[in-house]
């Protein structure tokens, strides 16, 4: 092999490159369509040619060969926390004069505004400047790794630009975005699926995170996915702003959305929101609202996070699409917890992007106050650009002799006789083995999020329950014992069998947290699992726990202790819950590196806002240090960090002699320097 071969394979790839670029991030198109594809035939050819030069970063490896047959999760290492949402101008008002209360006083607030583009969150990971790995938000802790689809997208650089090295550490960072497709593209891909025959998409965001999903990298390659980026995390950077950063992954080769804007105060932001809101219509992809974010970076961190949103951003959503369909019947499902939900049966209409037939109605009171009926004209909207849902009627196309609605009596499933409970809106079938409870409950347990049992889908469930093969969560770790039964069900057969009874034993090993959000708890979604599971470290230390202890846990309310008290008190559900054990699933939370666990089950409260961290932060130290974050003081507590403008907390340590930190001491407490 001569100098000169690597030479040429070097600067095809670099001339590759900057078409790429040009062609699938500005939309610029350098030279035609046979030129480049001569460029990428000679490099194709040098590589097979000398296959010891091919190199993970070339572009002709975007598309691999080997099928993906799972997900693995993947753990950020900063969470992908979601948007607070602002659906008027008083809110956004209200958001301004926050961030100002919680800012030192005379600090002047910029904003950057950016699109709210509809699509999937994705991170993306980089090493060496090299693209090394990709994941989805997933509950915003835990995604699944998506690289092999990921790296089909030609807007993902798979090497980044070179840049001055004092504005970013290229050995690793990581870039977030949305994936989405634009909406000629999605049309397209309808029109090739109708003449095939297939299914078709919904809309835009389903067919992108469907196709993120797909086991082929050769099948995503052929899918039009495209990505706008807007976040760049780094160990150090000279960037001291959101601006700066958008115009740094431009400079980096990423697609960067032109329409974001800086803006001097929130009179500006909100000419931008109303300018975008009339504009939605004329972009060639899907929007839902605009994205709001304090500009300085050090301004970001006073401010800090909640639990689930960043309290230095918000997304101000756009008012909803709107469309007459005909209600032509009002039918009632039943959920995982004996509730009804009434669902309105629609003529099909075409709403935002997909064809809405079904609107949930919520309860009988909403009905009522609506005033709906079957036969009836309505207005439906999709709430939040997502959820469609009927806002009103017309009543000038209401037809004679239209009847008012009637609470059922008895459940469309098992017939038992129904109950409301006083000061409910909810109407509940208490026959907890009514066929349509256990499904429900069986689907939120096999789900994405709980135990993610992949080819255990509704349809196969309903089934198998109509079978009598499963009745409880148990049943599911029992189905290997029906291999022959199973195989004869029609559109099964040996191979998706093995899958999921694979499937099935691999969930074994989720953890405690993704156990107890299974279980379908009432209130207890994934967030509070994580922090239970955090908190007593197995189930035998929560079902033995009281109240009290329960609430003493940082966001953990009465509503959430209650529920959990309700649900363990109940024999059938520790039988289950037995038998889970029995089979080999996790009741004790993984041991997890605790630096010196100095802090091992020590107590701490912080009031007032720290200069140096977030509360969300400081909270992961401690909890990382065998600590307890909890929310409210009592003499039991063991310290209280103390930071600027503290609140009623304070008072009370006092009271009781509660050890008092400062931000300087507890900083030098987890060996910090200020």
């Amino acid at each position: 092999m001569s100098n000169s071969v690597k030479r040429r394979i070097d600067e095809l790839r670099t001339k590759i490159r900057k078409l790429n670029y040009h062609y699938y991030v500005l939309s610029e198109s350098l030279v035609s369509d046979y030129e480049y594809d001569k460029l990428y035939s000679e490099l194709q050819k040098l590589e097979q040619e000398n296959p010891e030069l091919i190199t993970p970063d070339s572009p002709t490896q975007r598309v691999g060969s080997d099928l993906t047959s799972e997900f693995p999760p993947f753990k950020h290492s900063v969470p992908m926390l979601s948007l607070a949402n602002t659906y008027n101008e008083d809110e956004l008002y209200d958001f301004d004069r926050k961030v100002r209360e919680n800012l030192p006083d005379g600090e002047k607030v910029e904003y950057i505004t950016e699109l709210k583009i509809d699509g999937v969150s994705i991170s993306l990971i980089y090493r060496d400047g090299k693209f090394y790995k990709a994941a989805t938000r997933g509950d915003g802790f835990t995604g699944e790794e998506v690289t092999n689809n990921v790296k089909t997208i030609k807007a993902v650089p798979l090497k980044v630009n070179s840049v001055d090295s004092s504005k970013v550490d290229l050995e690793e960072f990581e870039v977030r975005g949305e994936i989405y497709m634009e909406l000629e593209a999605f049309n397209k891909l309808n029109e090739e699926r109708a003449r095939k025959n297939e299914k078709l998409f919904a809309n835009p965001r389903n067919s992108t995170a469907g196709t993120l999903k797909l086991q082929d990298p050769r099948i995503v390659a052929q899918r039009p996915l495209s990505i706008f980026v807007y976040y760049l995390l780094m160990k150090e950077a000279s960037i001291i702003s959101q601006y700066e950063s958008l115009i740094l992954l431009r400079e980096l080769g990423f697609k960067v959305n032109p329409n974001f804007r800086l803006n001097g105060n929130i009179n500006e932001v909100l000419e931008y929101c109303r300018e975008w809101e009339s504009k939605r219509d004329n972009l060639p992809y899907e929007i839902d609202g605009v994205v709001i974010k304090v500009n300085s970076f050090a301004q970001q961190k006073i401010l800090g996070n909640i639990a689930k949103s960043p309290r230095w951003a918000v997304a101000f959503k756009f008012k909803a699409k709107q469309a007459t369909t005909l209600l032509k019947k009002i039918t009632w499902q039943v959920g995982r917890t004996g509730a009804l939900t009434p669902v309105a049966e629609l003529e099909p209409v075409l709403l935002a992007g997909s064809t809405i037939s079904r609107a949930t109605l919520h309860n009988i009171d909403e009905i009522k106050r609506k005033d709906l009926r079957e036969g009836d004209t309505v207005v439906i909207e999709k709430g939040g650009d997502v959820i469609p849902k009927v806002v009103s009627v017309v009543l000038g196309k209401r037809k004679p002799g239209s009847k008012e609605v009637e609470i059922p009596k008895n459940c469309p499933v098992c017939n038992s006789v129904l109950y409301r409970p006083e000061n409910e809106v909810a109407i509940y079938c208490q026959n907890v083995n009514c066929p349509a409870q256990i499904k429900s409950r069986l689907q939120h347990f096999v789900g994405r999020g709980a135990m993610d049992i992949e080819g255990l889908g509704e349809a196969l469930i309903e089934q198998l329950v109509d079978l009598g093969y499963l009745k409880s969560f148990d049943d599911i770790y029992n189905l290997k014992n029906y291999y022959n039964e199973l195989i004869v069900i029609e559109g099964l057969g040996k191979k998706s069998i093995d899958n999921i009874l694979e499937a099935i034993e691999k969930s074994k090993n989720q953890p405690l947290e993704r156990l107890l959000f299974a279980l379908g708890i009432r209130y207890v979604g994934a967030g509070a699992a994580q922090k239970l599971a955090a908190h007593f470290k197995s189930m035998e230390n929560l079902i033995n726990a009281s109240e009290e202890e329960i609430e003493s846990i940082y966001d953990i309310g009465s509503s959430i202790s209650k529920s959990i008290i309700s649900y363990f008190a109940n024999r059938q559900n520790l039988e289950i819950l037995n038998k889970l054990k029995s089979a080999g699933l996790n009741f004790e939370r993984s041991k997890e590196v605790i630096s010196g666990g100095e802090f091992n089950n020590k107590s701490f409260v912080l009031t007032g806002t720290l200069s140096s961290m977030s509360r969300e932060e400081a909270k992961n130290i401690i909890i990382s240090k065998g600590g307890r974050f909890v929310s409210s003081v009592s003499k039991k507590t063991d310290y209280v960090v103390v930071g600027d403008n503290p609140g009623s907390k304070f008072k009370k340590a006092k009271e009781f002699g509660v050890k008092l930190l400062s931000e300087k001491e507890f900083l030098q407490l987890i060996n910090i320097e200020m």
